[in-house]
């Protein structure tokens, strides 16, 4: 079952949907976070799949994405997101059908850093699962060149300072092709574009606030999983090229409870593969499982 729902998060409304398994009785929560500048109906397979599991499954939208307010629209914001996350928690844990003992953070790209982060000053969460989790950015994305690399800082700092005198965003779109003003420059963008968009109508564009990245820079996530008391599972890609396994390994090297698990394919394998995400659901929910067990 599917309701469509929505909370306050520092003033602001964030929407979203809670799925729940069949039953009465109170149960475990899922609360799924989207990345930089995602949806969260790229998300609602996932959470179908952990109700099916007999978990709820908590999805939202950060405020000025998708279908939650605030203004200016595709600012991505790092502390506010937290705060967003924060709040989607404190809703899970007074829903009548949710046991607020066993309610568990799932986060995806910049969402695995939030989940690792709001977990590590909520000693509640039971447990958190970080897909393919940022942890700073690659010391060298490949096939960009220096100059493309400087066209980019400079929209980023550009964007940022119309920010700080209040002034409309400075738009560049989060995948392009290469050569291409935009957060991320394959060869594969039409390809990419069309996992994110789902092959049809979709809450997500190709348009972002590039002033969110240089929040990226100083965003630290492997601090605060050295702070973490539940478990950690974090699930990357082998040949990831936008969080390279590299960053992501720290994560679960740092966290007192962290478990890694490696998988063929590349970042966007997560969002393409039906055969390869039945795989780590399956993962996941067992990891869950399994903490229920040990706490």
């Amino acid at each position: 079952m599917r309701t469509q729902v929505s909370f306050t998060a520092a003033g602001v409304r964030c929407a979203g949907y809670l799925y729940l398994p069949t039953g009465s009785g109170p149960v475990p929560c899922v609360v799924l976070c989207h990345g930089f500048s995602g949806t969260m109906d790229r998300l609602f397979d996932y959470a179908e799949r952990f109700a099916a599991e007999g978990f709820a499954s908590l999805v939202f939208d950060y405020r000025s994405f998708g279908e939650s307010d605030g203004e200016p629209r595709q600012v991505p914001d790092i502390d506010g997101q937290l705060v967003d996350v924060r709040a989607a928690v404190a809703f899970a844990r007074a829903h009548e059908r949710i046991d607020p003992g066993k309610v568990l953070l799932w986060g995806n790209s910049l969402g695995g850093a939030h989940v690792i982060t709001v977990a590590a000053s909520d000693p509640r969460i039971a447990a958190v699962v970080a897909q393919i989790p940022f942890n700073g950015f690659p010391k060298k994305v490949e096939g960009r060149s220096t100059s493309e690399t400087l066209r980019l800082l400079g929209a980023i700092v550009w964007d940022a300072i119309r920010g700080k005198v209040g002034l409309r965003p400075s738009y560049i779109p989060m995948v392009g092709r290469p050569g291409e003003l935009a957060v991320t420059a394959t060869p594969e963008a039409d390809q990419h574009i069309q996992t994110l968009t789902g092959g049809g109508k979709t809450l997500w564009r190709n348009s972002v606030a590039p002033r969110g990245l240089l929040q990226m820079m100083r965003y630290r996530p492997a601090e605060a999983a050295a702070r973490l008391t539940c478990p950690l599972l974090v699930c990357v890609a082998a040949e990831d090229r936008e969080t390279p396994l590299e960053n992501s390994r720290v994560l679960a090297d740092r966290a007192p409870q962290g478990e890694l698990r490696v998988y063929p394919g590349s970042h966007f394998t997560f969002y393409t593969d039906l055969s390869f995400r039945d795989r780590v659901v399956t993962d996941q929910v067992d990891f869950y499982r399994r903490t229920f067990v040990t706490r």
